[in-house]
């Protein structure tokens, strides 16, 4: 079913806060409680989107790397999917054409290349591997994309904002269980998730207010693009002087085609995940708007031929989630 003006803005709504009440939402975008939530479980289970619940890395102590791996082309399907089901992995794409794979991967700060190999399929099909350590993310992940449905007005805009982080970084090795279930579903509600970790409900509310006051948690809205019109996706691999990357990664996240940007590690210190309308619209973006930004150099266009898993929600459902 198409979306329509309310389904993009829920979707705009839940990407300022993902665990927002539905009589919140309903209040600001002027609607009832039961049309918001009636839509919004329609979208979830229809696969158009899915809120879950993320750790970021810059304050969890982890890393995150892009792996880029290239194999023959009747590997990379195989490979893909063996990458789709660590629970370490998301966004694991098949690119330029099918013989390249582009994953990222979270790491508690060592490269991930020795592990991943002892794990994937043991074929001489896998061409080469490189990882690219991410340094800095300039939209994307806890900065949530929205443009992709850009419908609210500046003052709905700021009654759903939450508050930045302000506490300092929390240790999380006793959240397991709570963080477990909040990536499988990020608007789980705090009952359950007390039932689920085996803790008090006032604990559990408690518990994710700090963890997201401390940025340690954030809640991301895997979402379907093609489901908002965007049909043609690129990976763009940059290499701009180290003098212009602030100013160049600052540019790119403001154009609303780029759905994730970072400065990463390697020959290409700048990657970006694009989204457009159609491949016309792919050709004029790159010959008409990353080319107005001063100090782009070498830029490599990888189309995104398929995507094997999006965000990172775990290969394994927890126990006890729905």
């Amino acid at each position: 079913m198409p979306l329509d003006e309310l389904d993009r803005a829920i979707i705009h709504a839940l990407m300022l806060d993902g665990r927002a009440p539905f009589n919140q939402l309903a209040d600001v975008l002027g609607v009832s409680q039961q049309t918001v939530a009636r839509r919004y479980r329609r979208m979830r289970s229809d696969g158009t989107l899915r809120v879950v619940g993320m750790t970021d890395p810059r304050r969890t102590g982890g890393v995150q790397w892009f792996v880029r791996l290239h194999c023959t082309p009747d590997a990379a399907l195989k490979v893909a999917d063996a990458l789709a089901r660590r629970n370490d992995t998301s966004w694991v794409q098949l690119t330029s054409g099918g013989t390249e794979i582009v994953c990222i991967v979270r790491t508690s700060g060592g490269a991930p290349d020795t592990l991943l190999l002892q794990q994937l399929p043991r074929t001489p099909r896998v061409v080469s591997v490189s990882a690219h350590c991410l340094l800095r993310t300039f939209v994307g992940g806890p900065l949530a994309w929205h443009w992709a449905a850009a419908v609210l007005t500046p003052d709905q805009i700021r009654q759903l904002t939450p508050p930045p982080p302000a506490e300092p970084p929390t240790d999380i090795s006793a959240d397991e269980a709570l963080l477990a279930h909040l990536s499988h579903d990020g608007r789980t509600p705090f009952a359950d998730l007390a039932t689920a970790a085996g803790i008090p409900e006032p604990t559990v509310r408690r518990r994710v207010r700090q963890l997201r006051r401390s940025g340690a948690l954030y809640f991301d809205v895997d979402i379907d693009a093609a489901a908002l019109g965007y049909t043609a996706q690129a990976l763009l691999w940059l290499a701009v002087p180290q003098t212009a990357l602030a100013t160049v990664a600052e540019a790119l996240s403001q154009q609303r085609e780029v759905a994730f940007a970072a400065a990463t590690t390697g020959t290409t210190n700048l990657v970006a995940n694009v989204l457009c309308r159609d491949v016309d619209a792919l050709y004029t973006y790159l010959t008409a708007e990353i080319s107005t930004i001063s100090g782009v150099g070498h830029v490599e266009t990888a189309p995104v031929i398929r995507t094997i898993k999006r965000a990172a929600t775990p290969a394994r459902t927890p126990e006890g989630a729905r």
